[in-house]
């Protein structure tokens, strides 16, 4: 079972570890709307397939309209704003410097943990924010592609990004719906959004490889890699030493750009990442003696 556990875990760190790199691909030629329409629509498919094959759909009838409207605003926050800003800041920026930037999303975590759940802001939890923060500026100061034109833009877009993902996973914390039924209704908000917000775009038709680009990011990273990582935390006897292993997404991340993009890897995206992700760890890290 614990090996199952951990090939849950790193089978989804492997996924996740591939958004930043098929996303720009998709970006360079479909539109951000209509790339977030098309991942977002088969992200609600797979998540109805899985809550029928689940018999989760019962589940829906224990649900008012608010419950509904609040579960709409989370994918609001969390899916729909988040992948715009996101997008926005692959389409100006490297893949490695927007996932860099943000990876800083579990350090939002903390901080609106103690804003939303009141939770105590301490000693290490402030070192880990300081820690995170000398990692974006390694990042941005004095770097040429940063520093220049739009791409402080997208820079500020990437953080955004992580700003609003942090929010909502406090506030899908707080509000504890099913998973499956509000992953469901999130990823439909963000396809009927971004539809909407394709209205200011024009829709471009998609080749048969595009297609399943599509297809991975919406069933697999979307989709199934969620559900996964869900399996391996909740079937997980030791969670911090799964969670731990998210860590690896943006390393790989940044190994996945520089093959398939070709982009090179400079010492200071890894003086940054080391930064981040040494907050993050820092946070994480339970010091007491048992």
């Amino acid at each position: 079972m614990k090996n199952k556990n951990y090939f849950y875990a790193l089978t989804t760190v492997f996924i996740w570890a591939t958004l930043a790199c098929v996303s720009k691909l998709l970006l360079s030629e479909i539109p951000n709307f209509q790339t977030n329409c098309l991942c977002g629509l088969l992200a609600a498919i797979f998540m109805l397939t899985l809550n029928i094959v689940t018999h989760k759909l019962s589940l829906m009838k224990e649900y008012k309209l608010i419950d509904y409207l609040k579960m709409a605003g989370l994918g609001t926050l969390g899916m729909f704003i988040y992948h715009v800003l996101y997008f926005y800041a692959l389409n100006v920026l490297t893949a490695q410097e927007a996932c860099i930037l943000n990876y800083l999303w579990p350090i939002m975590i903390v901080v609106f943990s103690c804003i939303i759940l009141k939770e105590k802001l301490t000693f290490k939890k402030s070192i880990a924010l300081i820690c995170s923060f000398i990692g974006i500026v390694i990042l941005s100061v004095g770097s040429e592609t940063i520093n220049s034109g739009n791409k402080i833009v997208g820079a500020l877009a990437s953080i955004g990004a992580a700003v609003f993902y942090g929010l909502f996973s406090v506030l899908n914390k707080k509000y504890q719906y099913d998973q499956g039924i509000a992953m469901m209704i999130m990823w439909a908000s963000v396809a009927l959004l971004s539809l909407v917000g394709n209205l200011f775009e024009t829709w471009v038709s998609i080749s048969g490889i595009q297609f399943l680009g599509f297809c991975w990011l919406g069933f697999i990273v979307d989709g199934f890699a969620y559900y996964v990582w869900a399996l391996a935390i909740n079937e997980s006897d030791n969670t911090a030493s799964i969670a731990n292993l998210a860590y690896l997404t943006p390393f790989l991340s940044i190994c996945f750009s520089a093959v398939v993009l070709k982009e090179t890897i400079t010492l200071r995206a890894i003086l940054s990442l080391l930064f981040i992700v040494g907050g993050i760890l820092i946070q994480s890290i339970n010091f007491k003696k048992k």
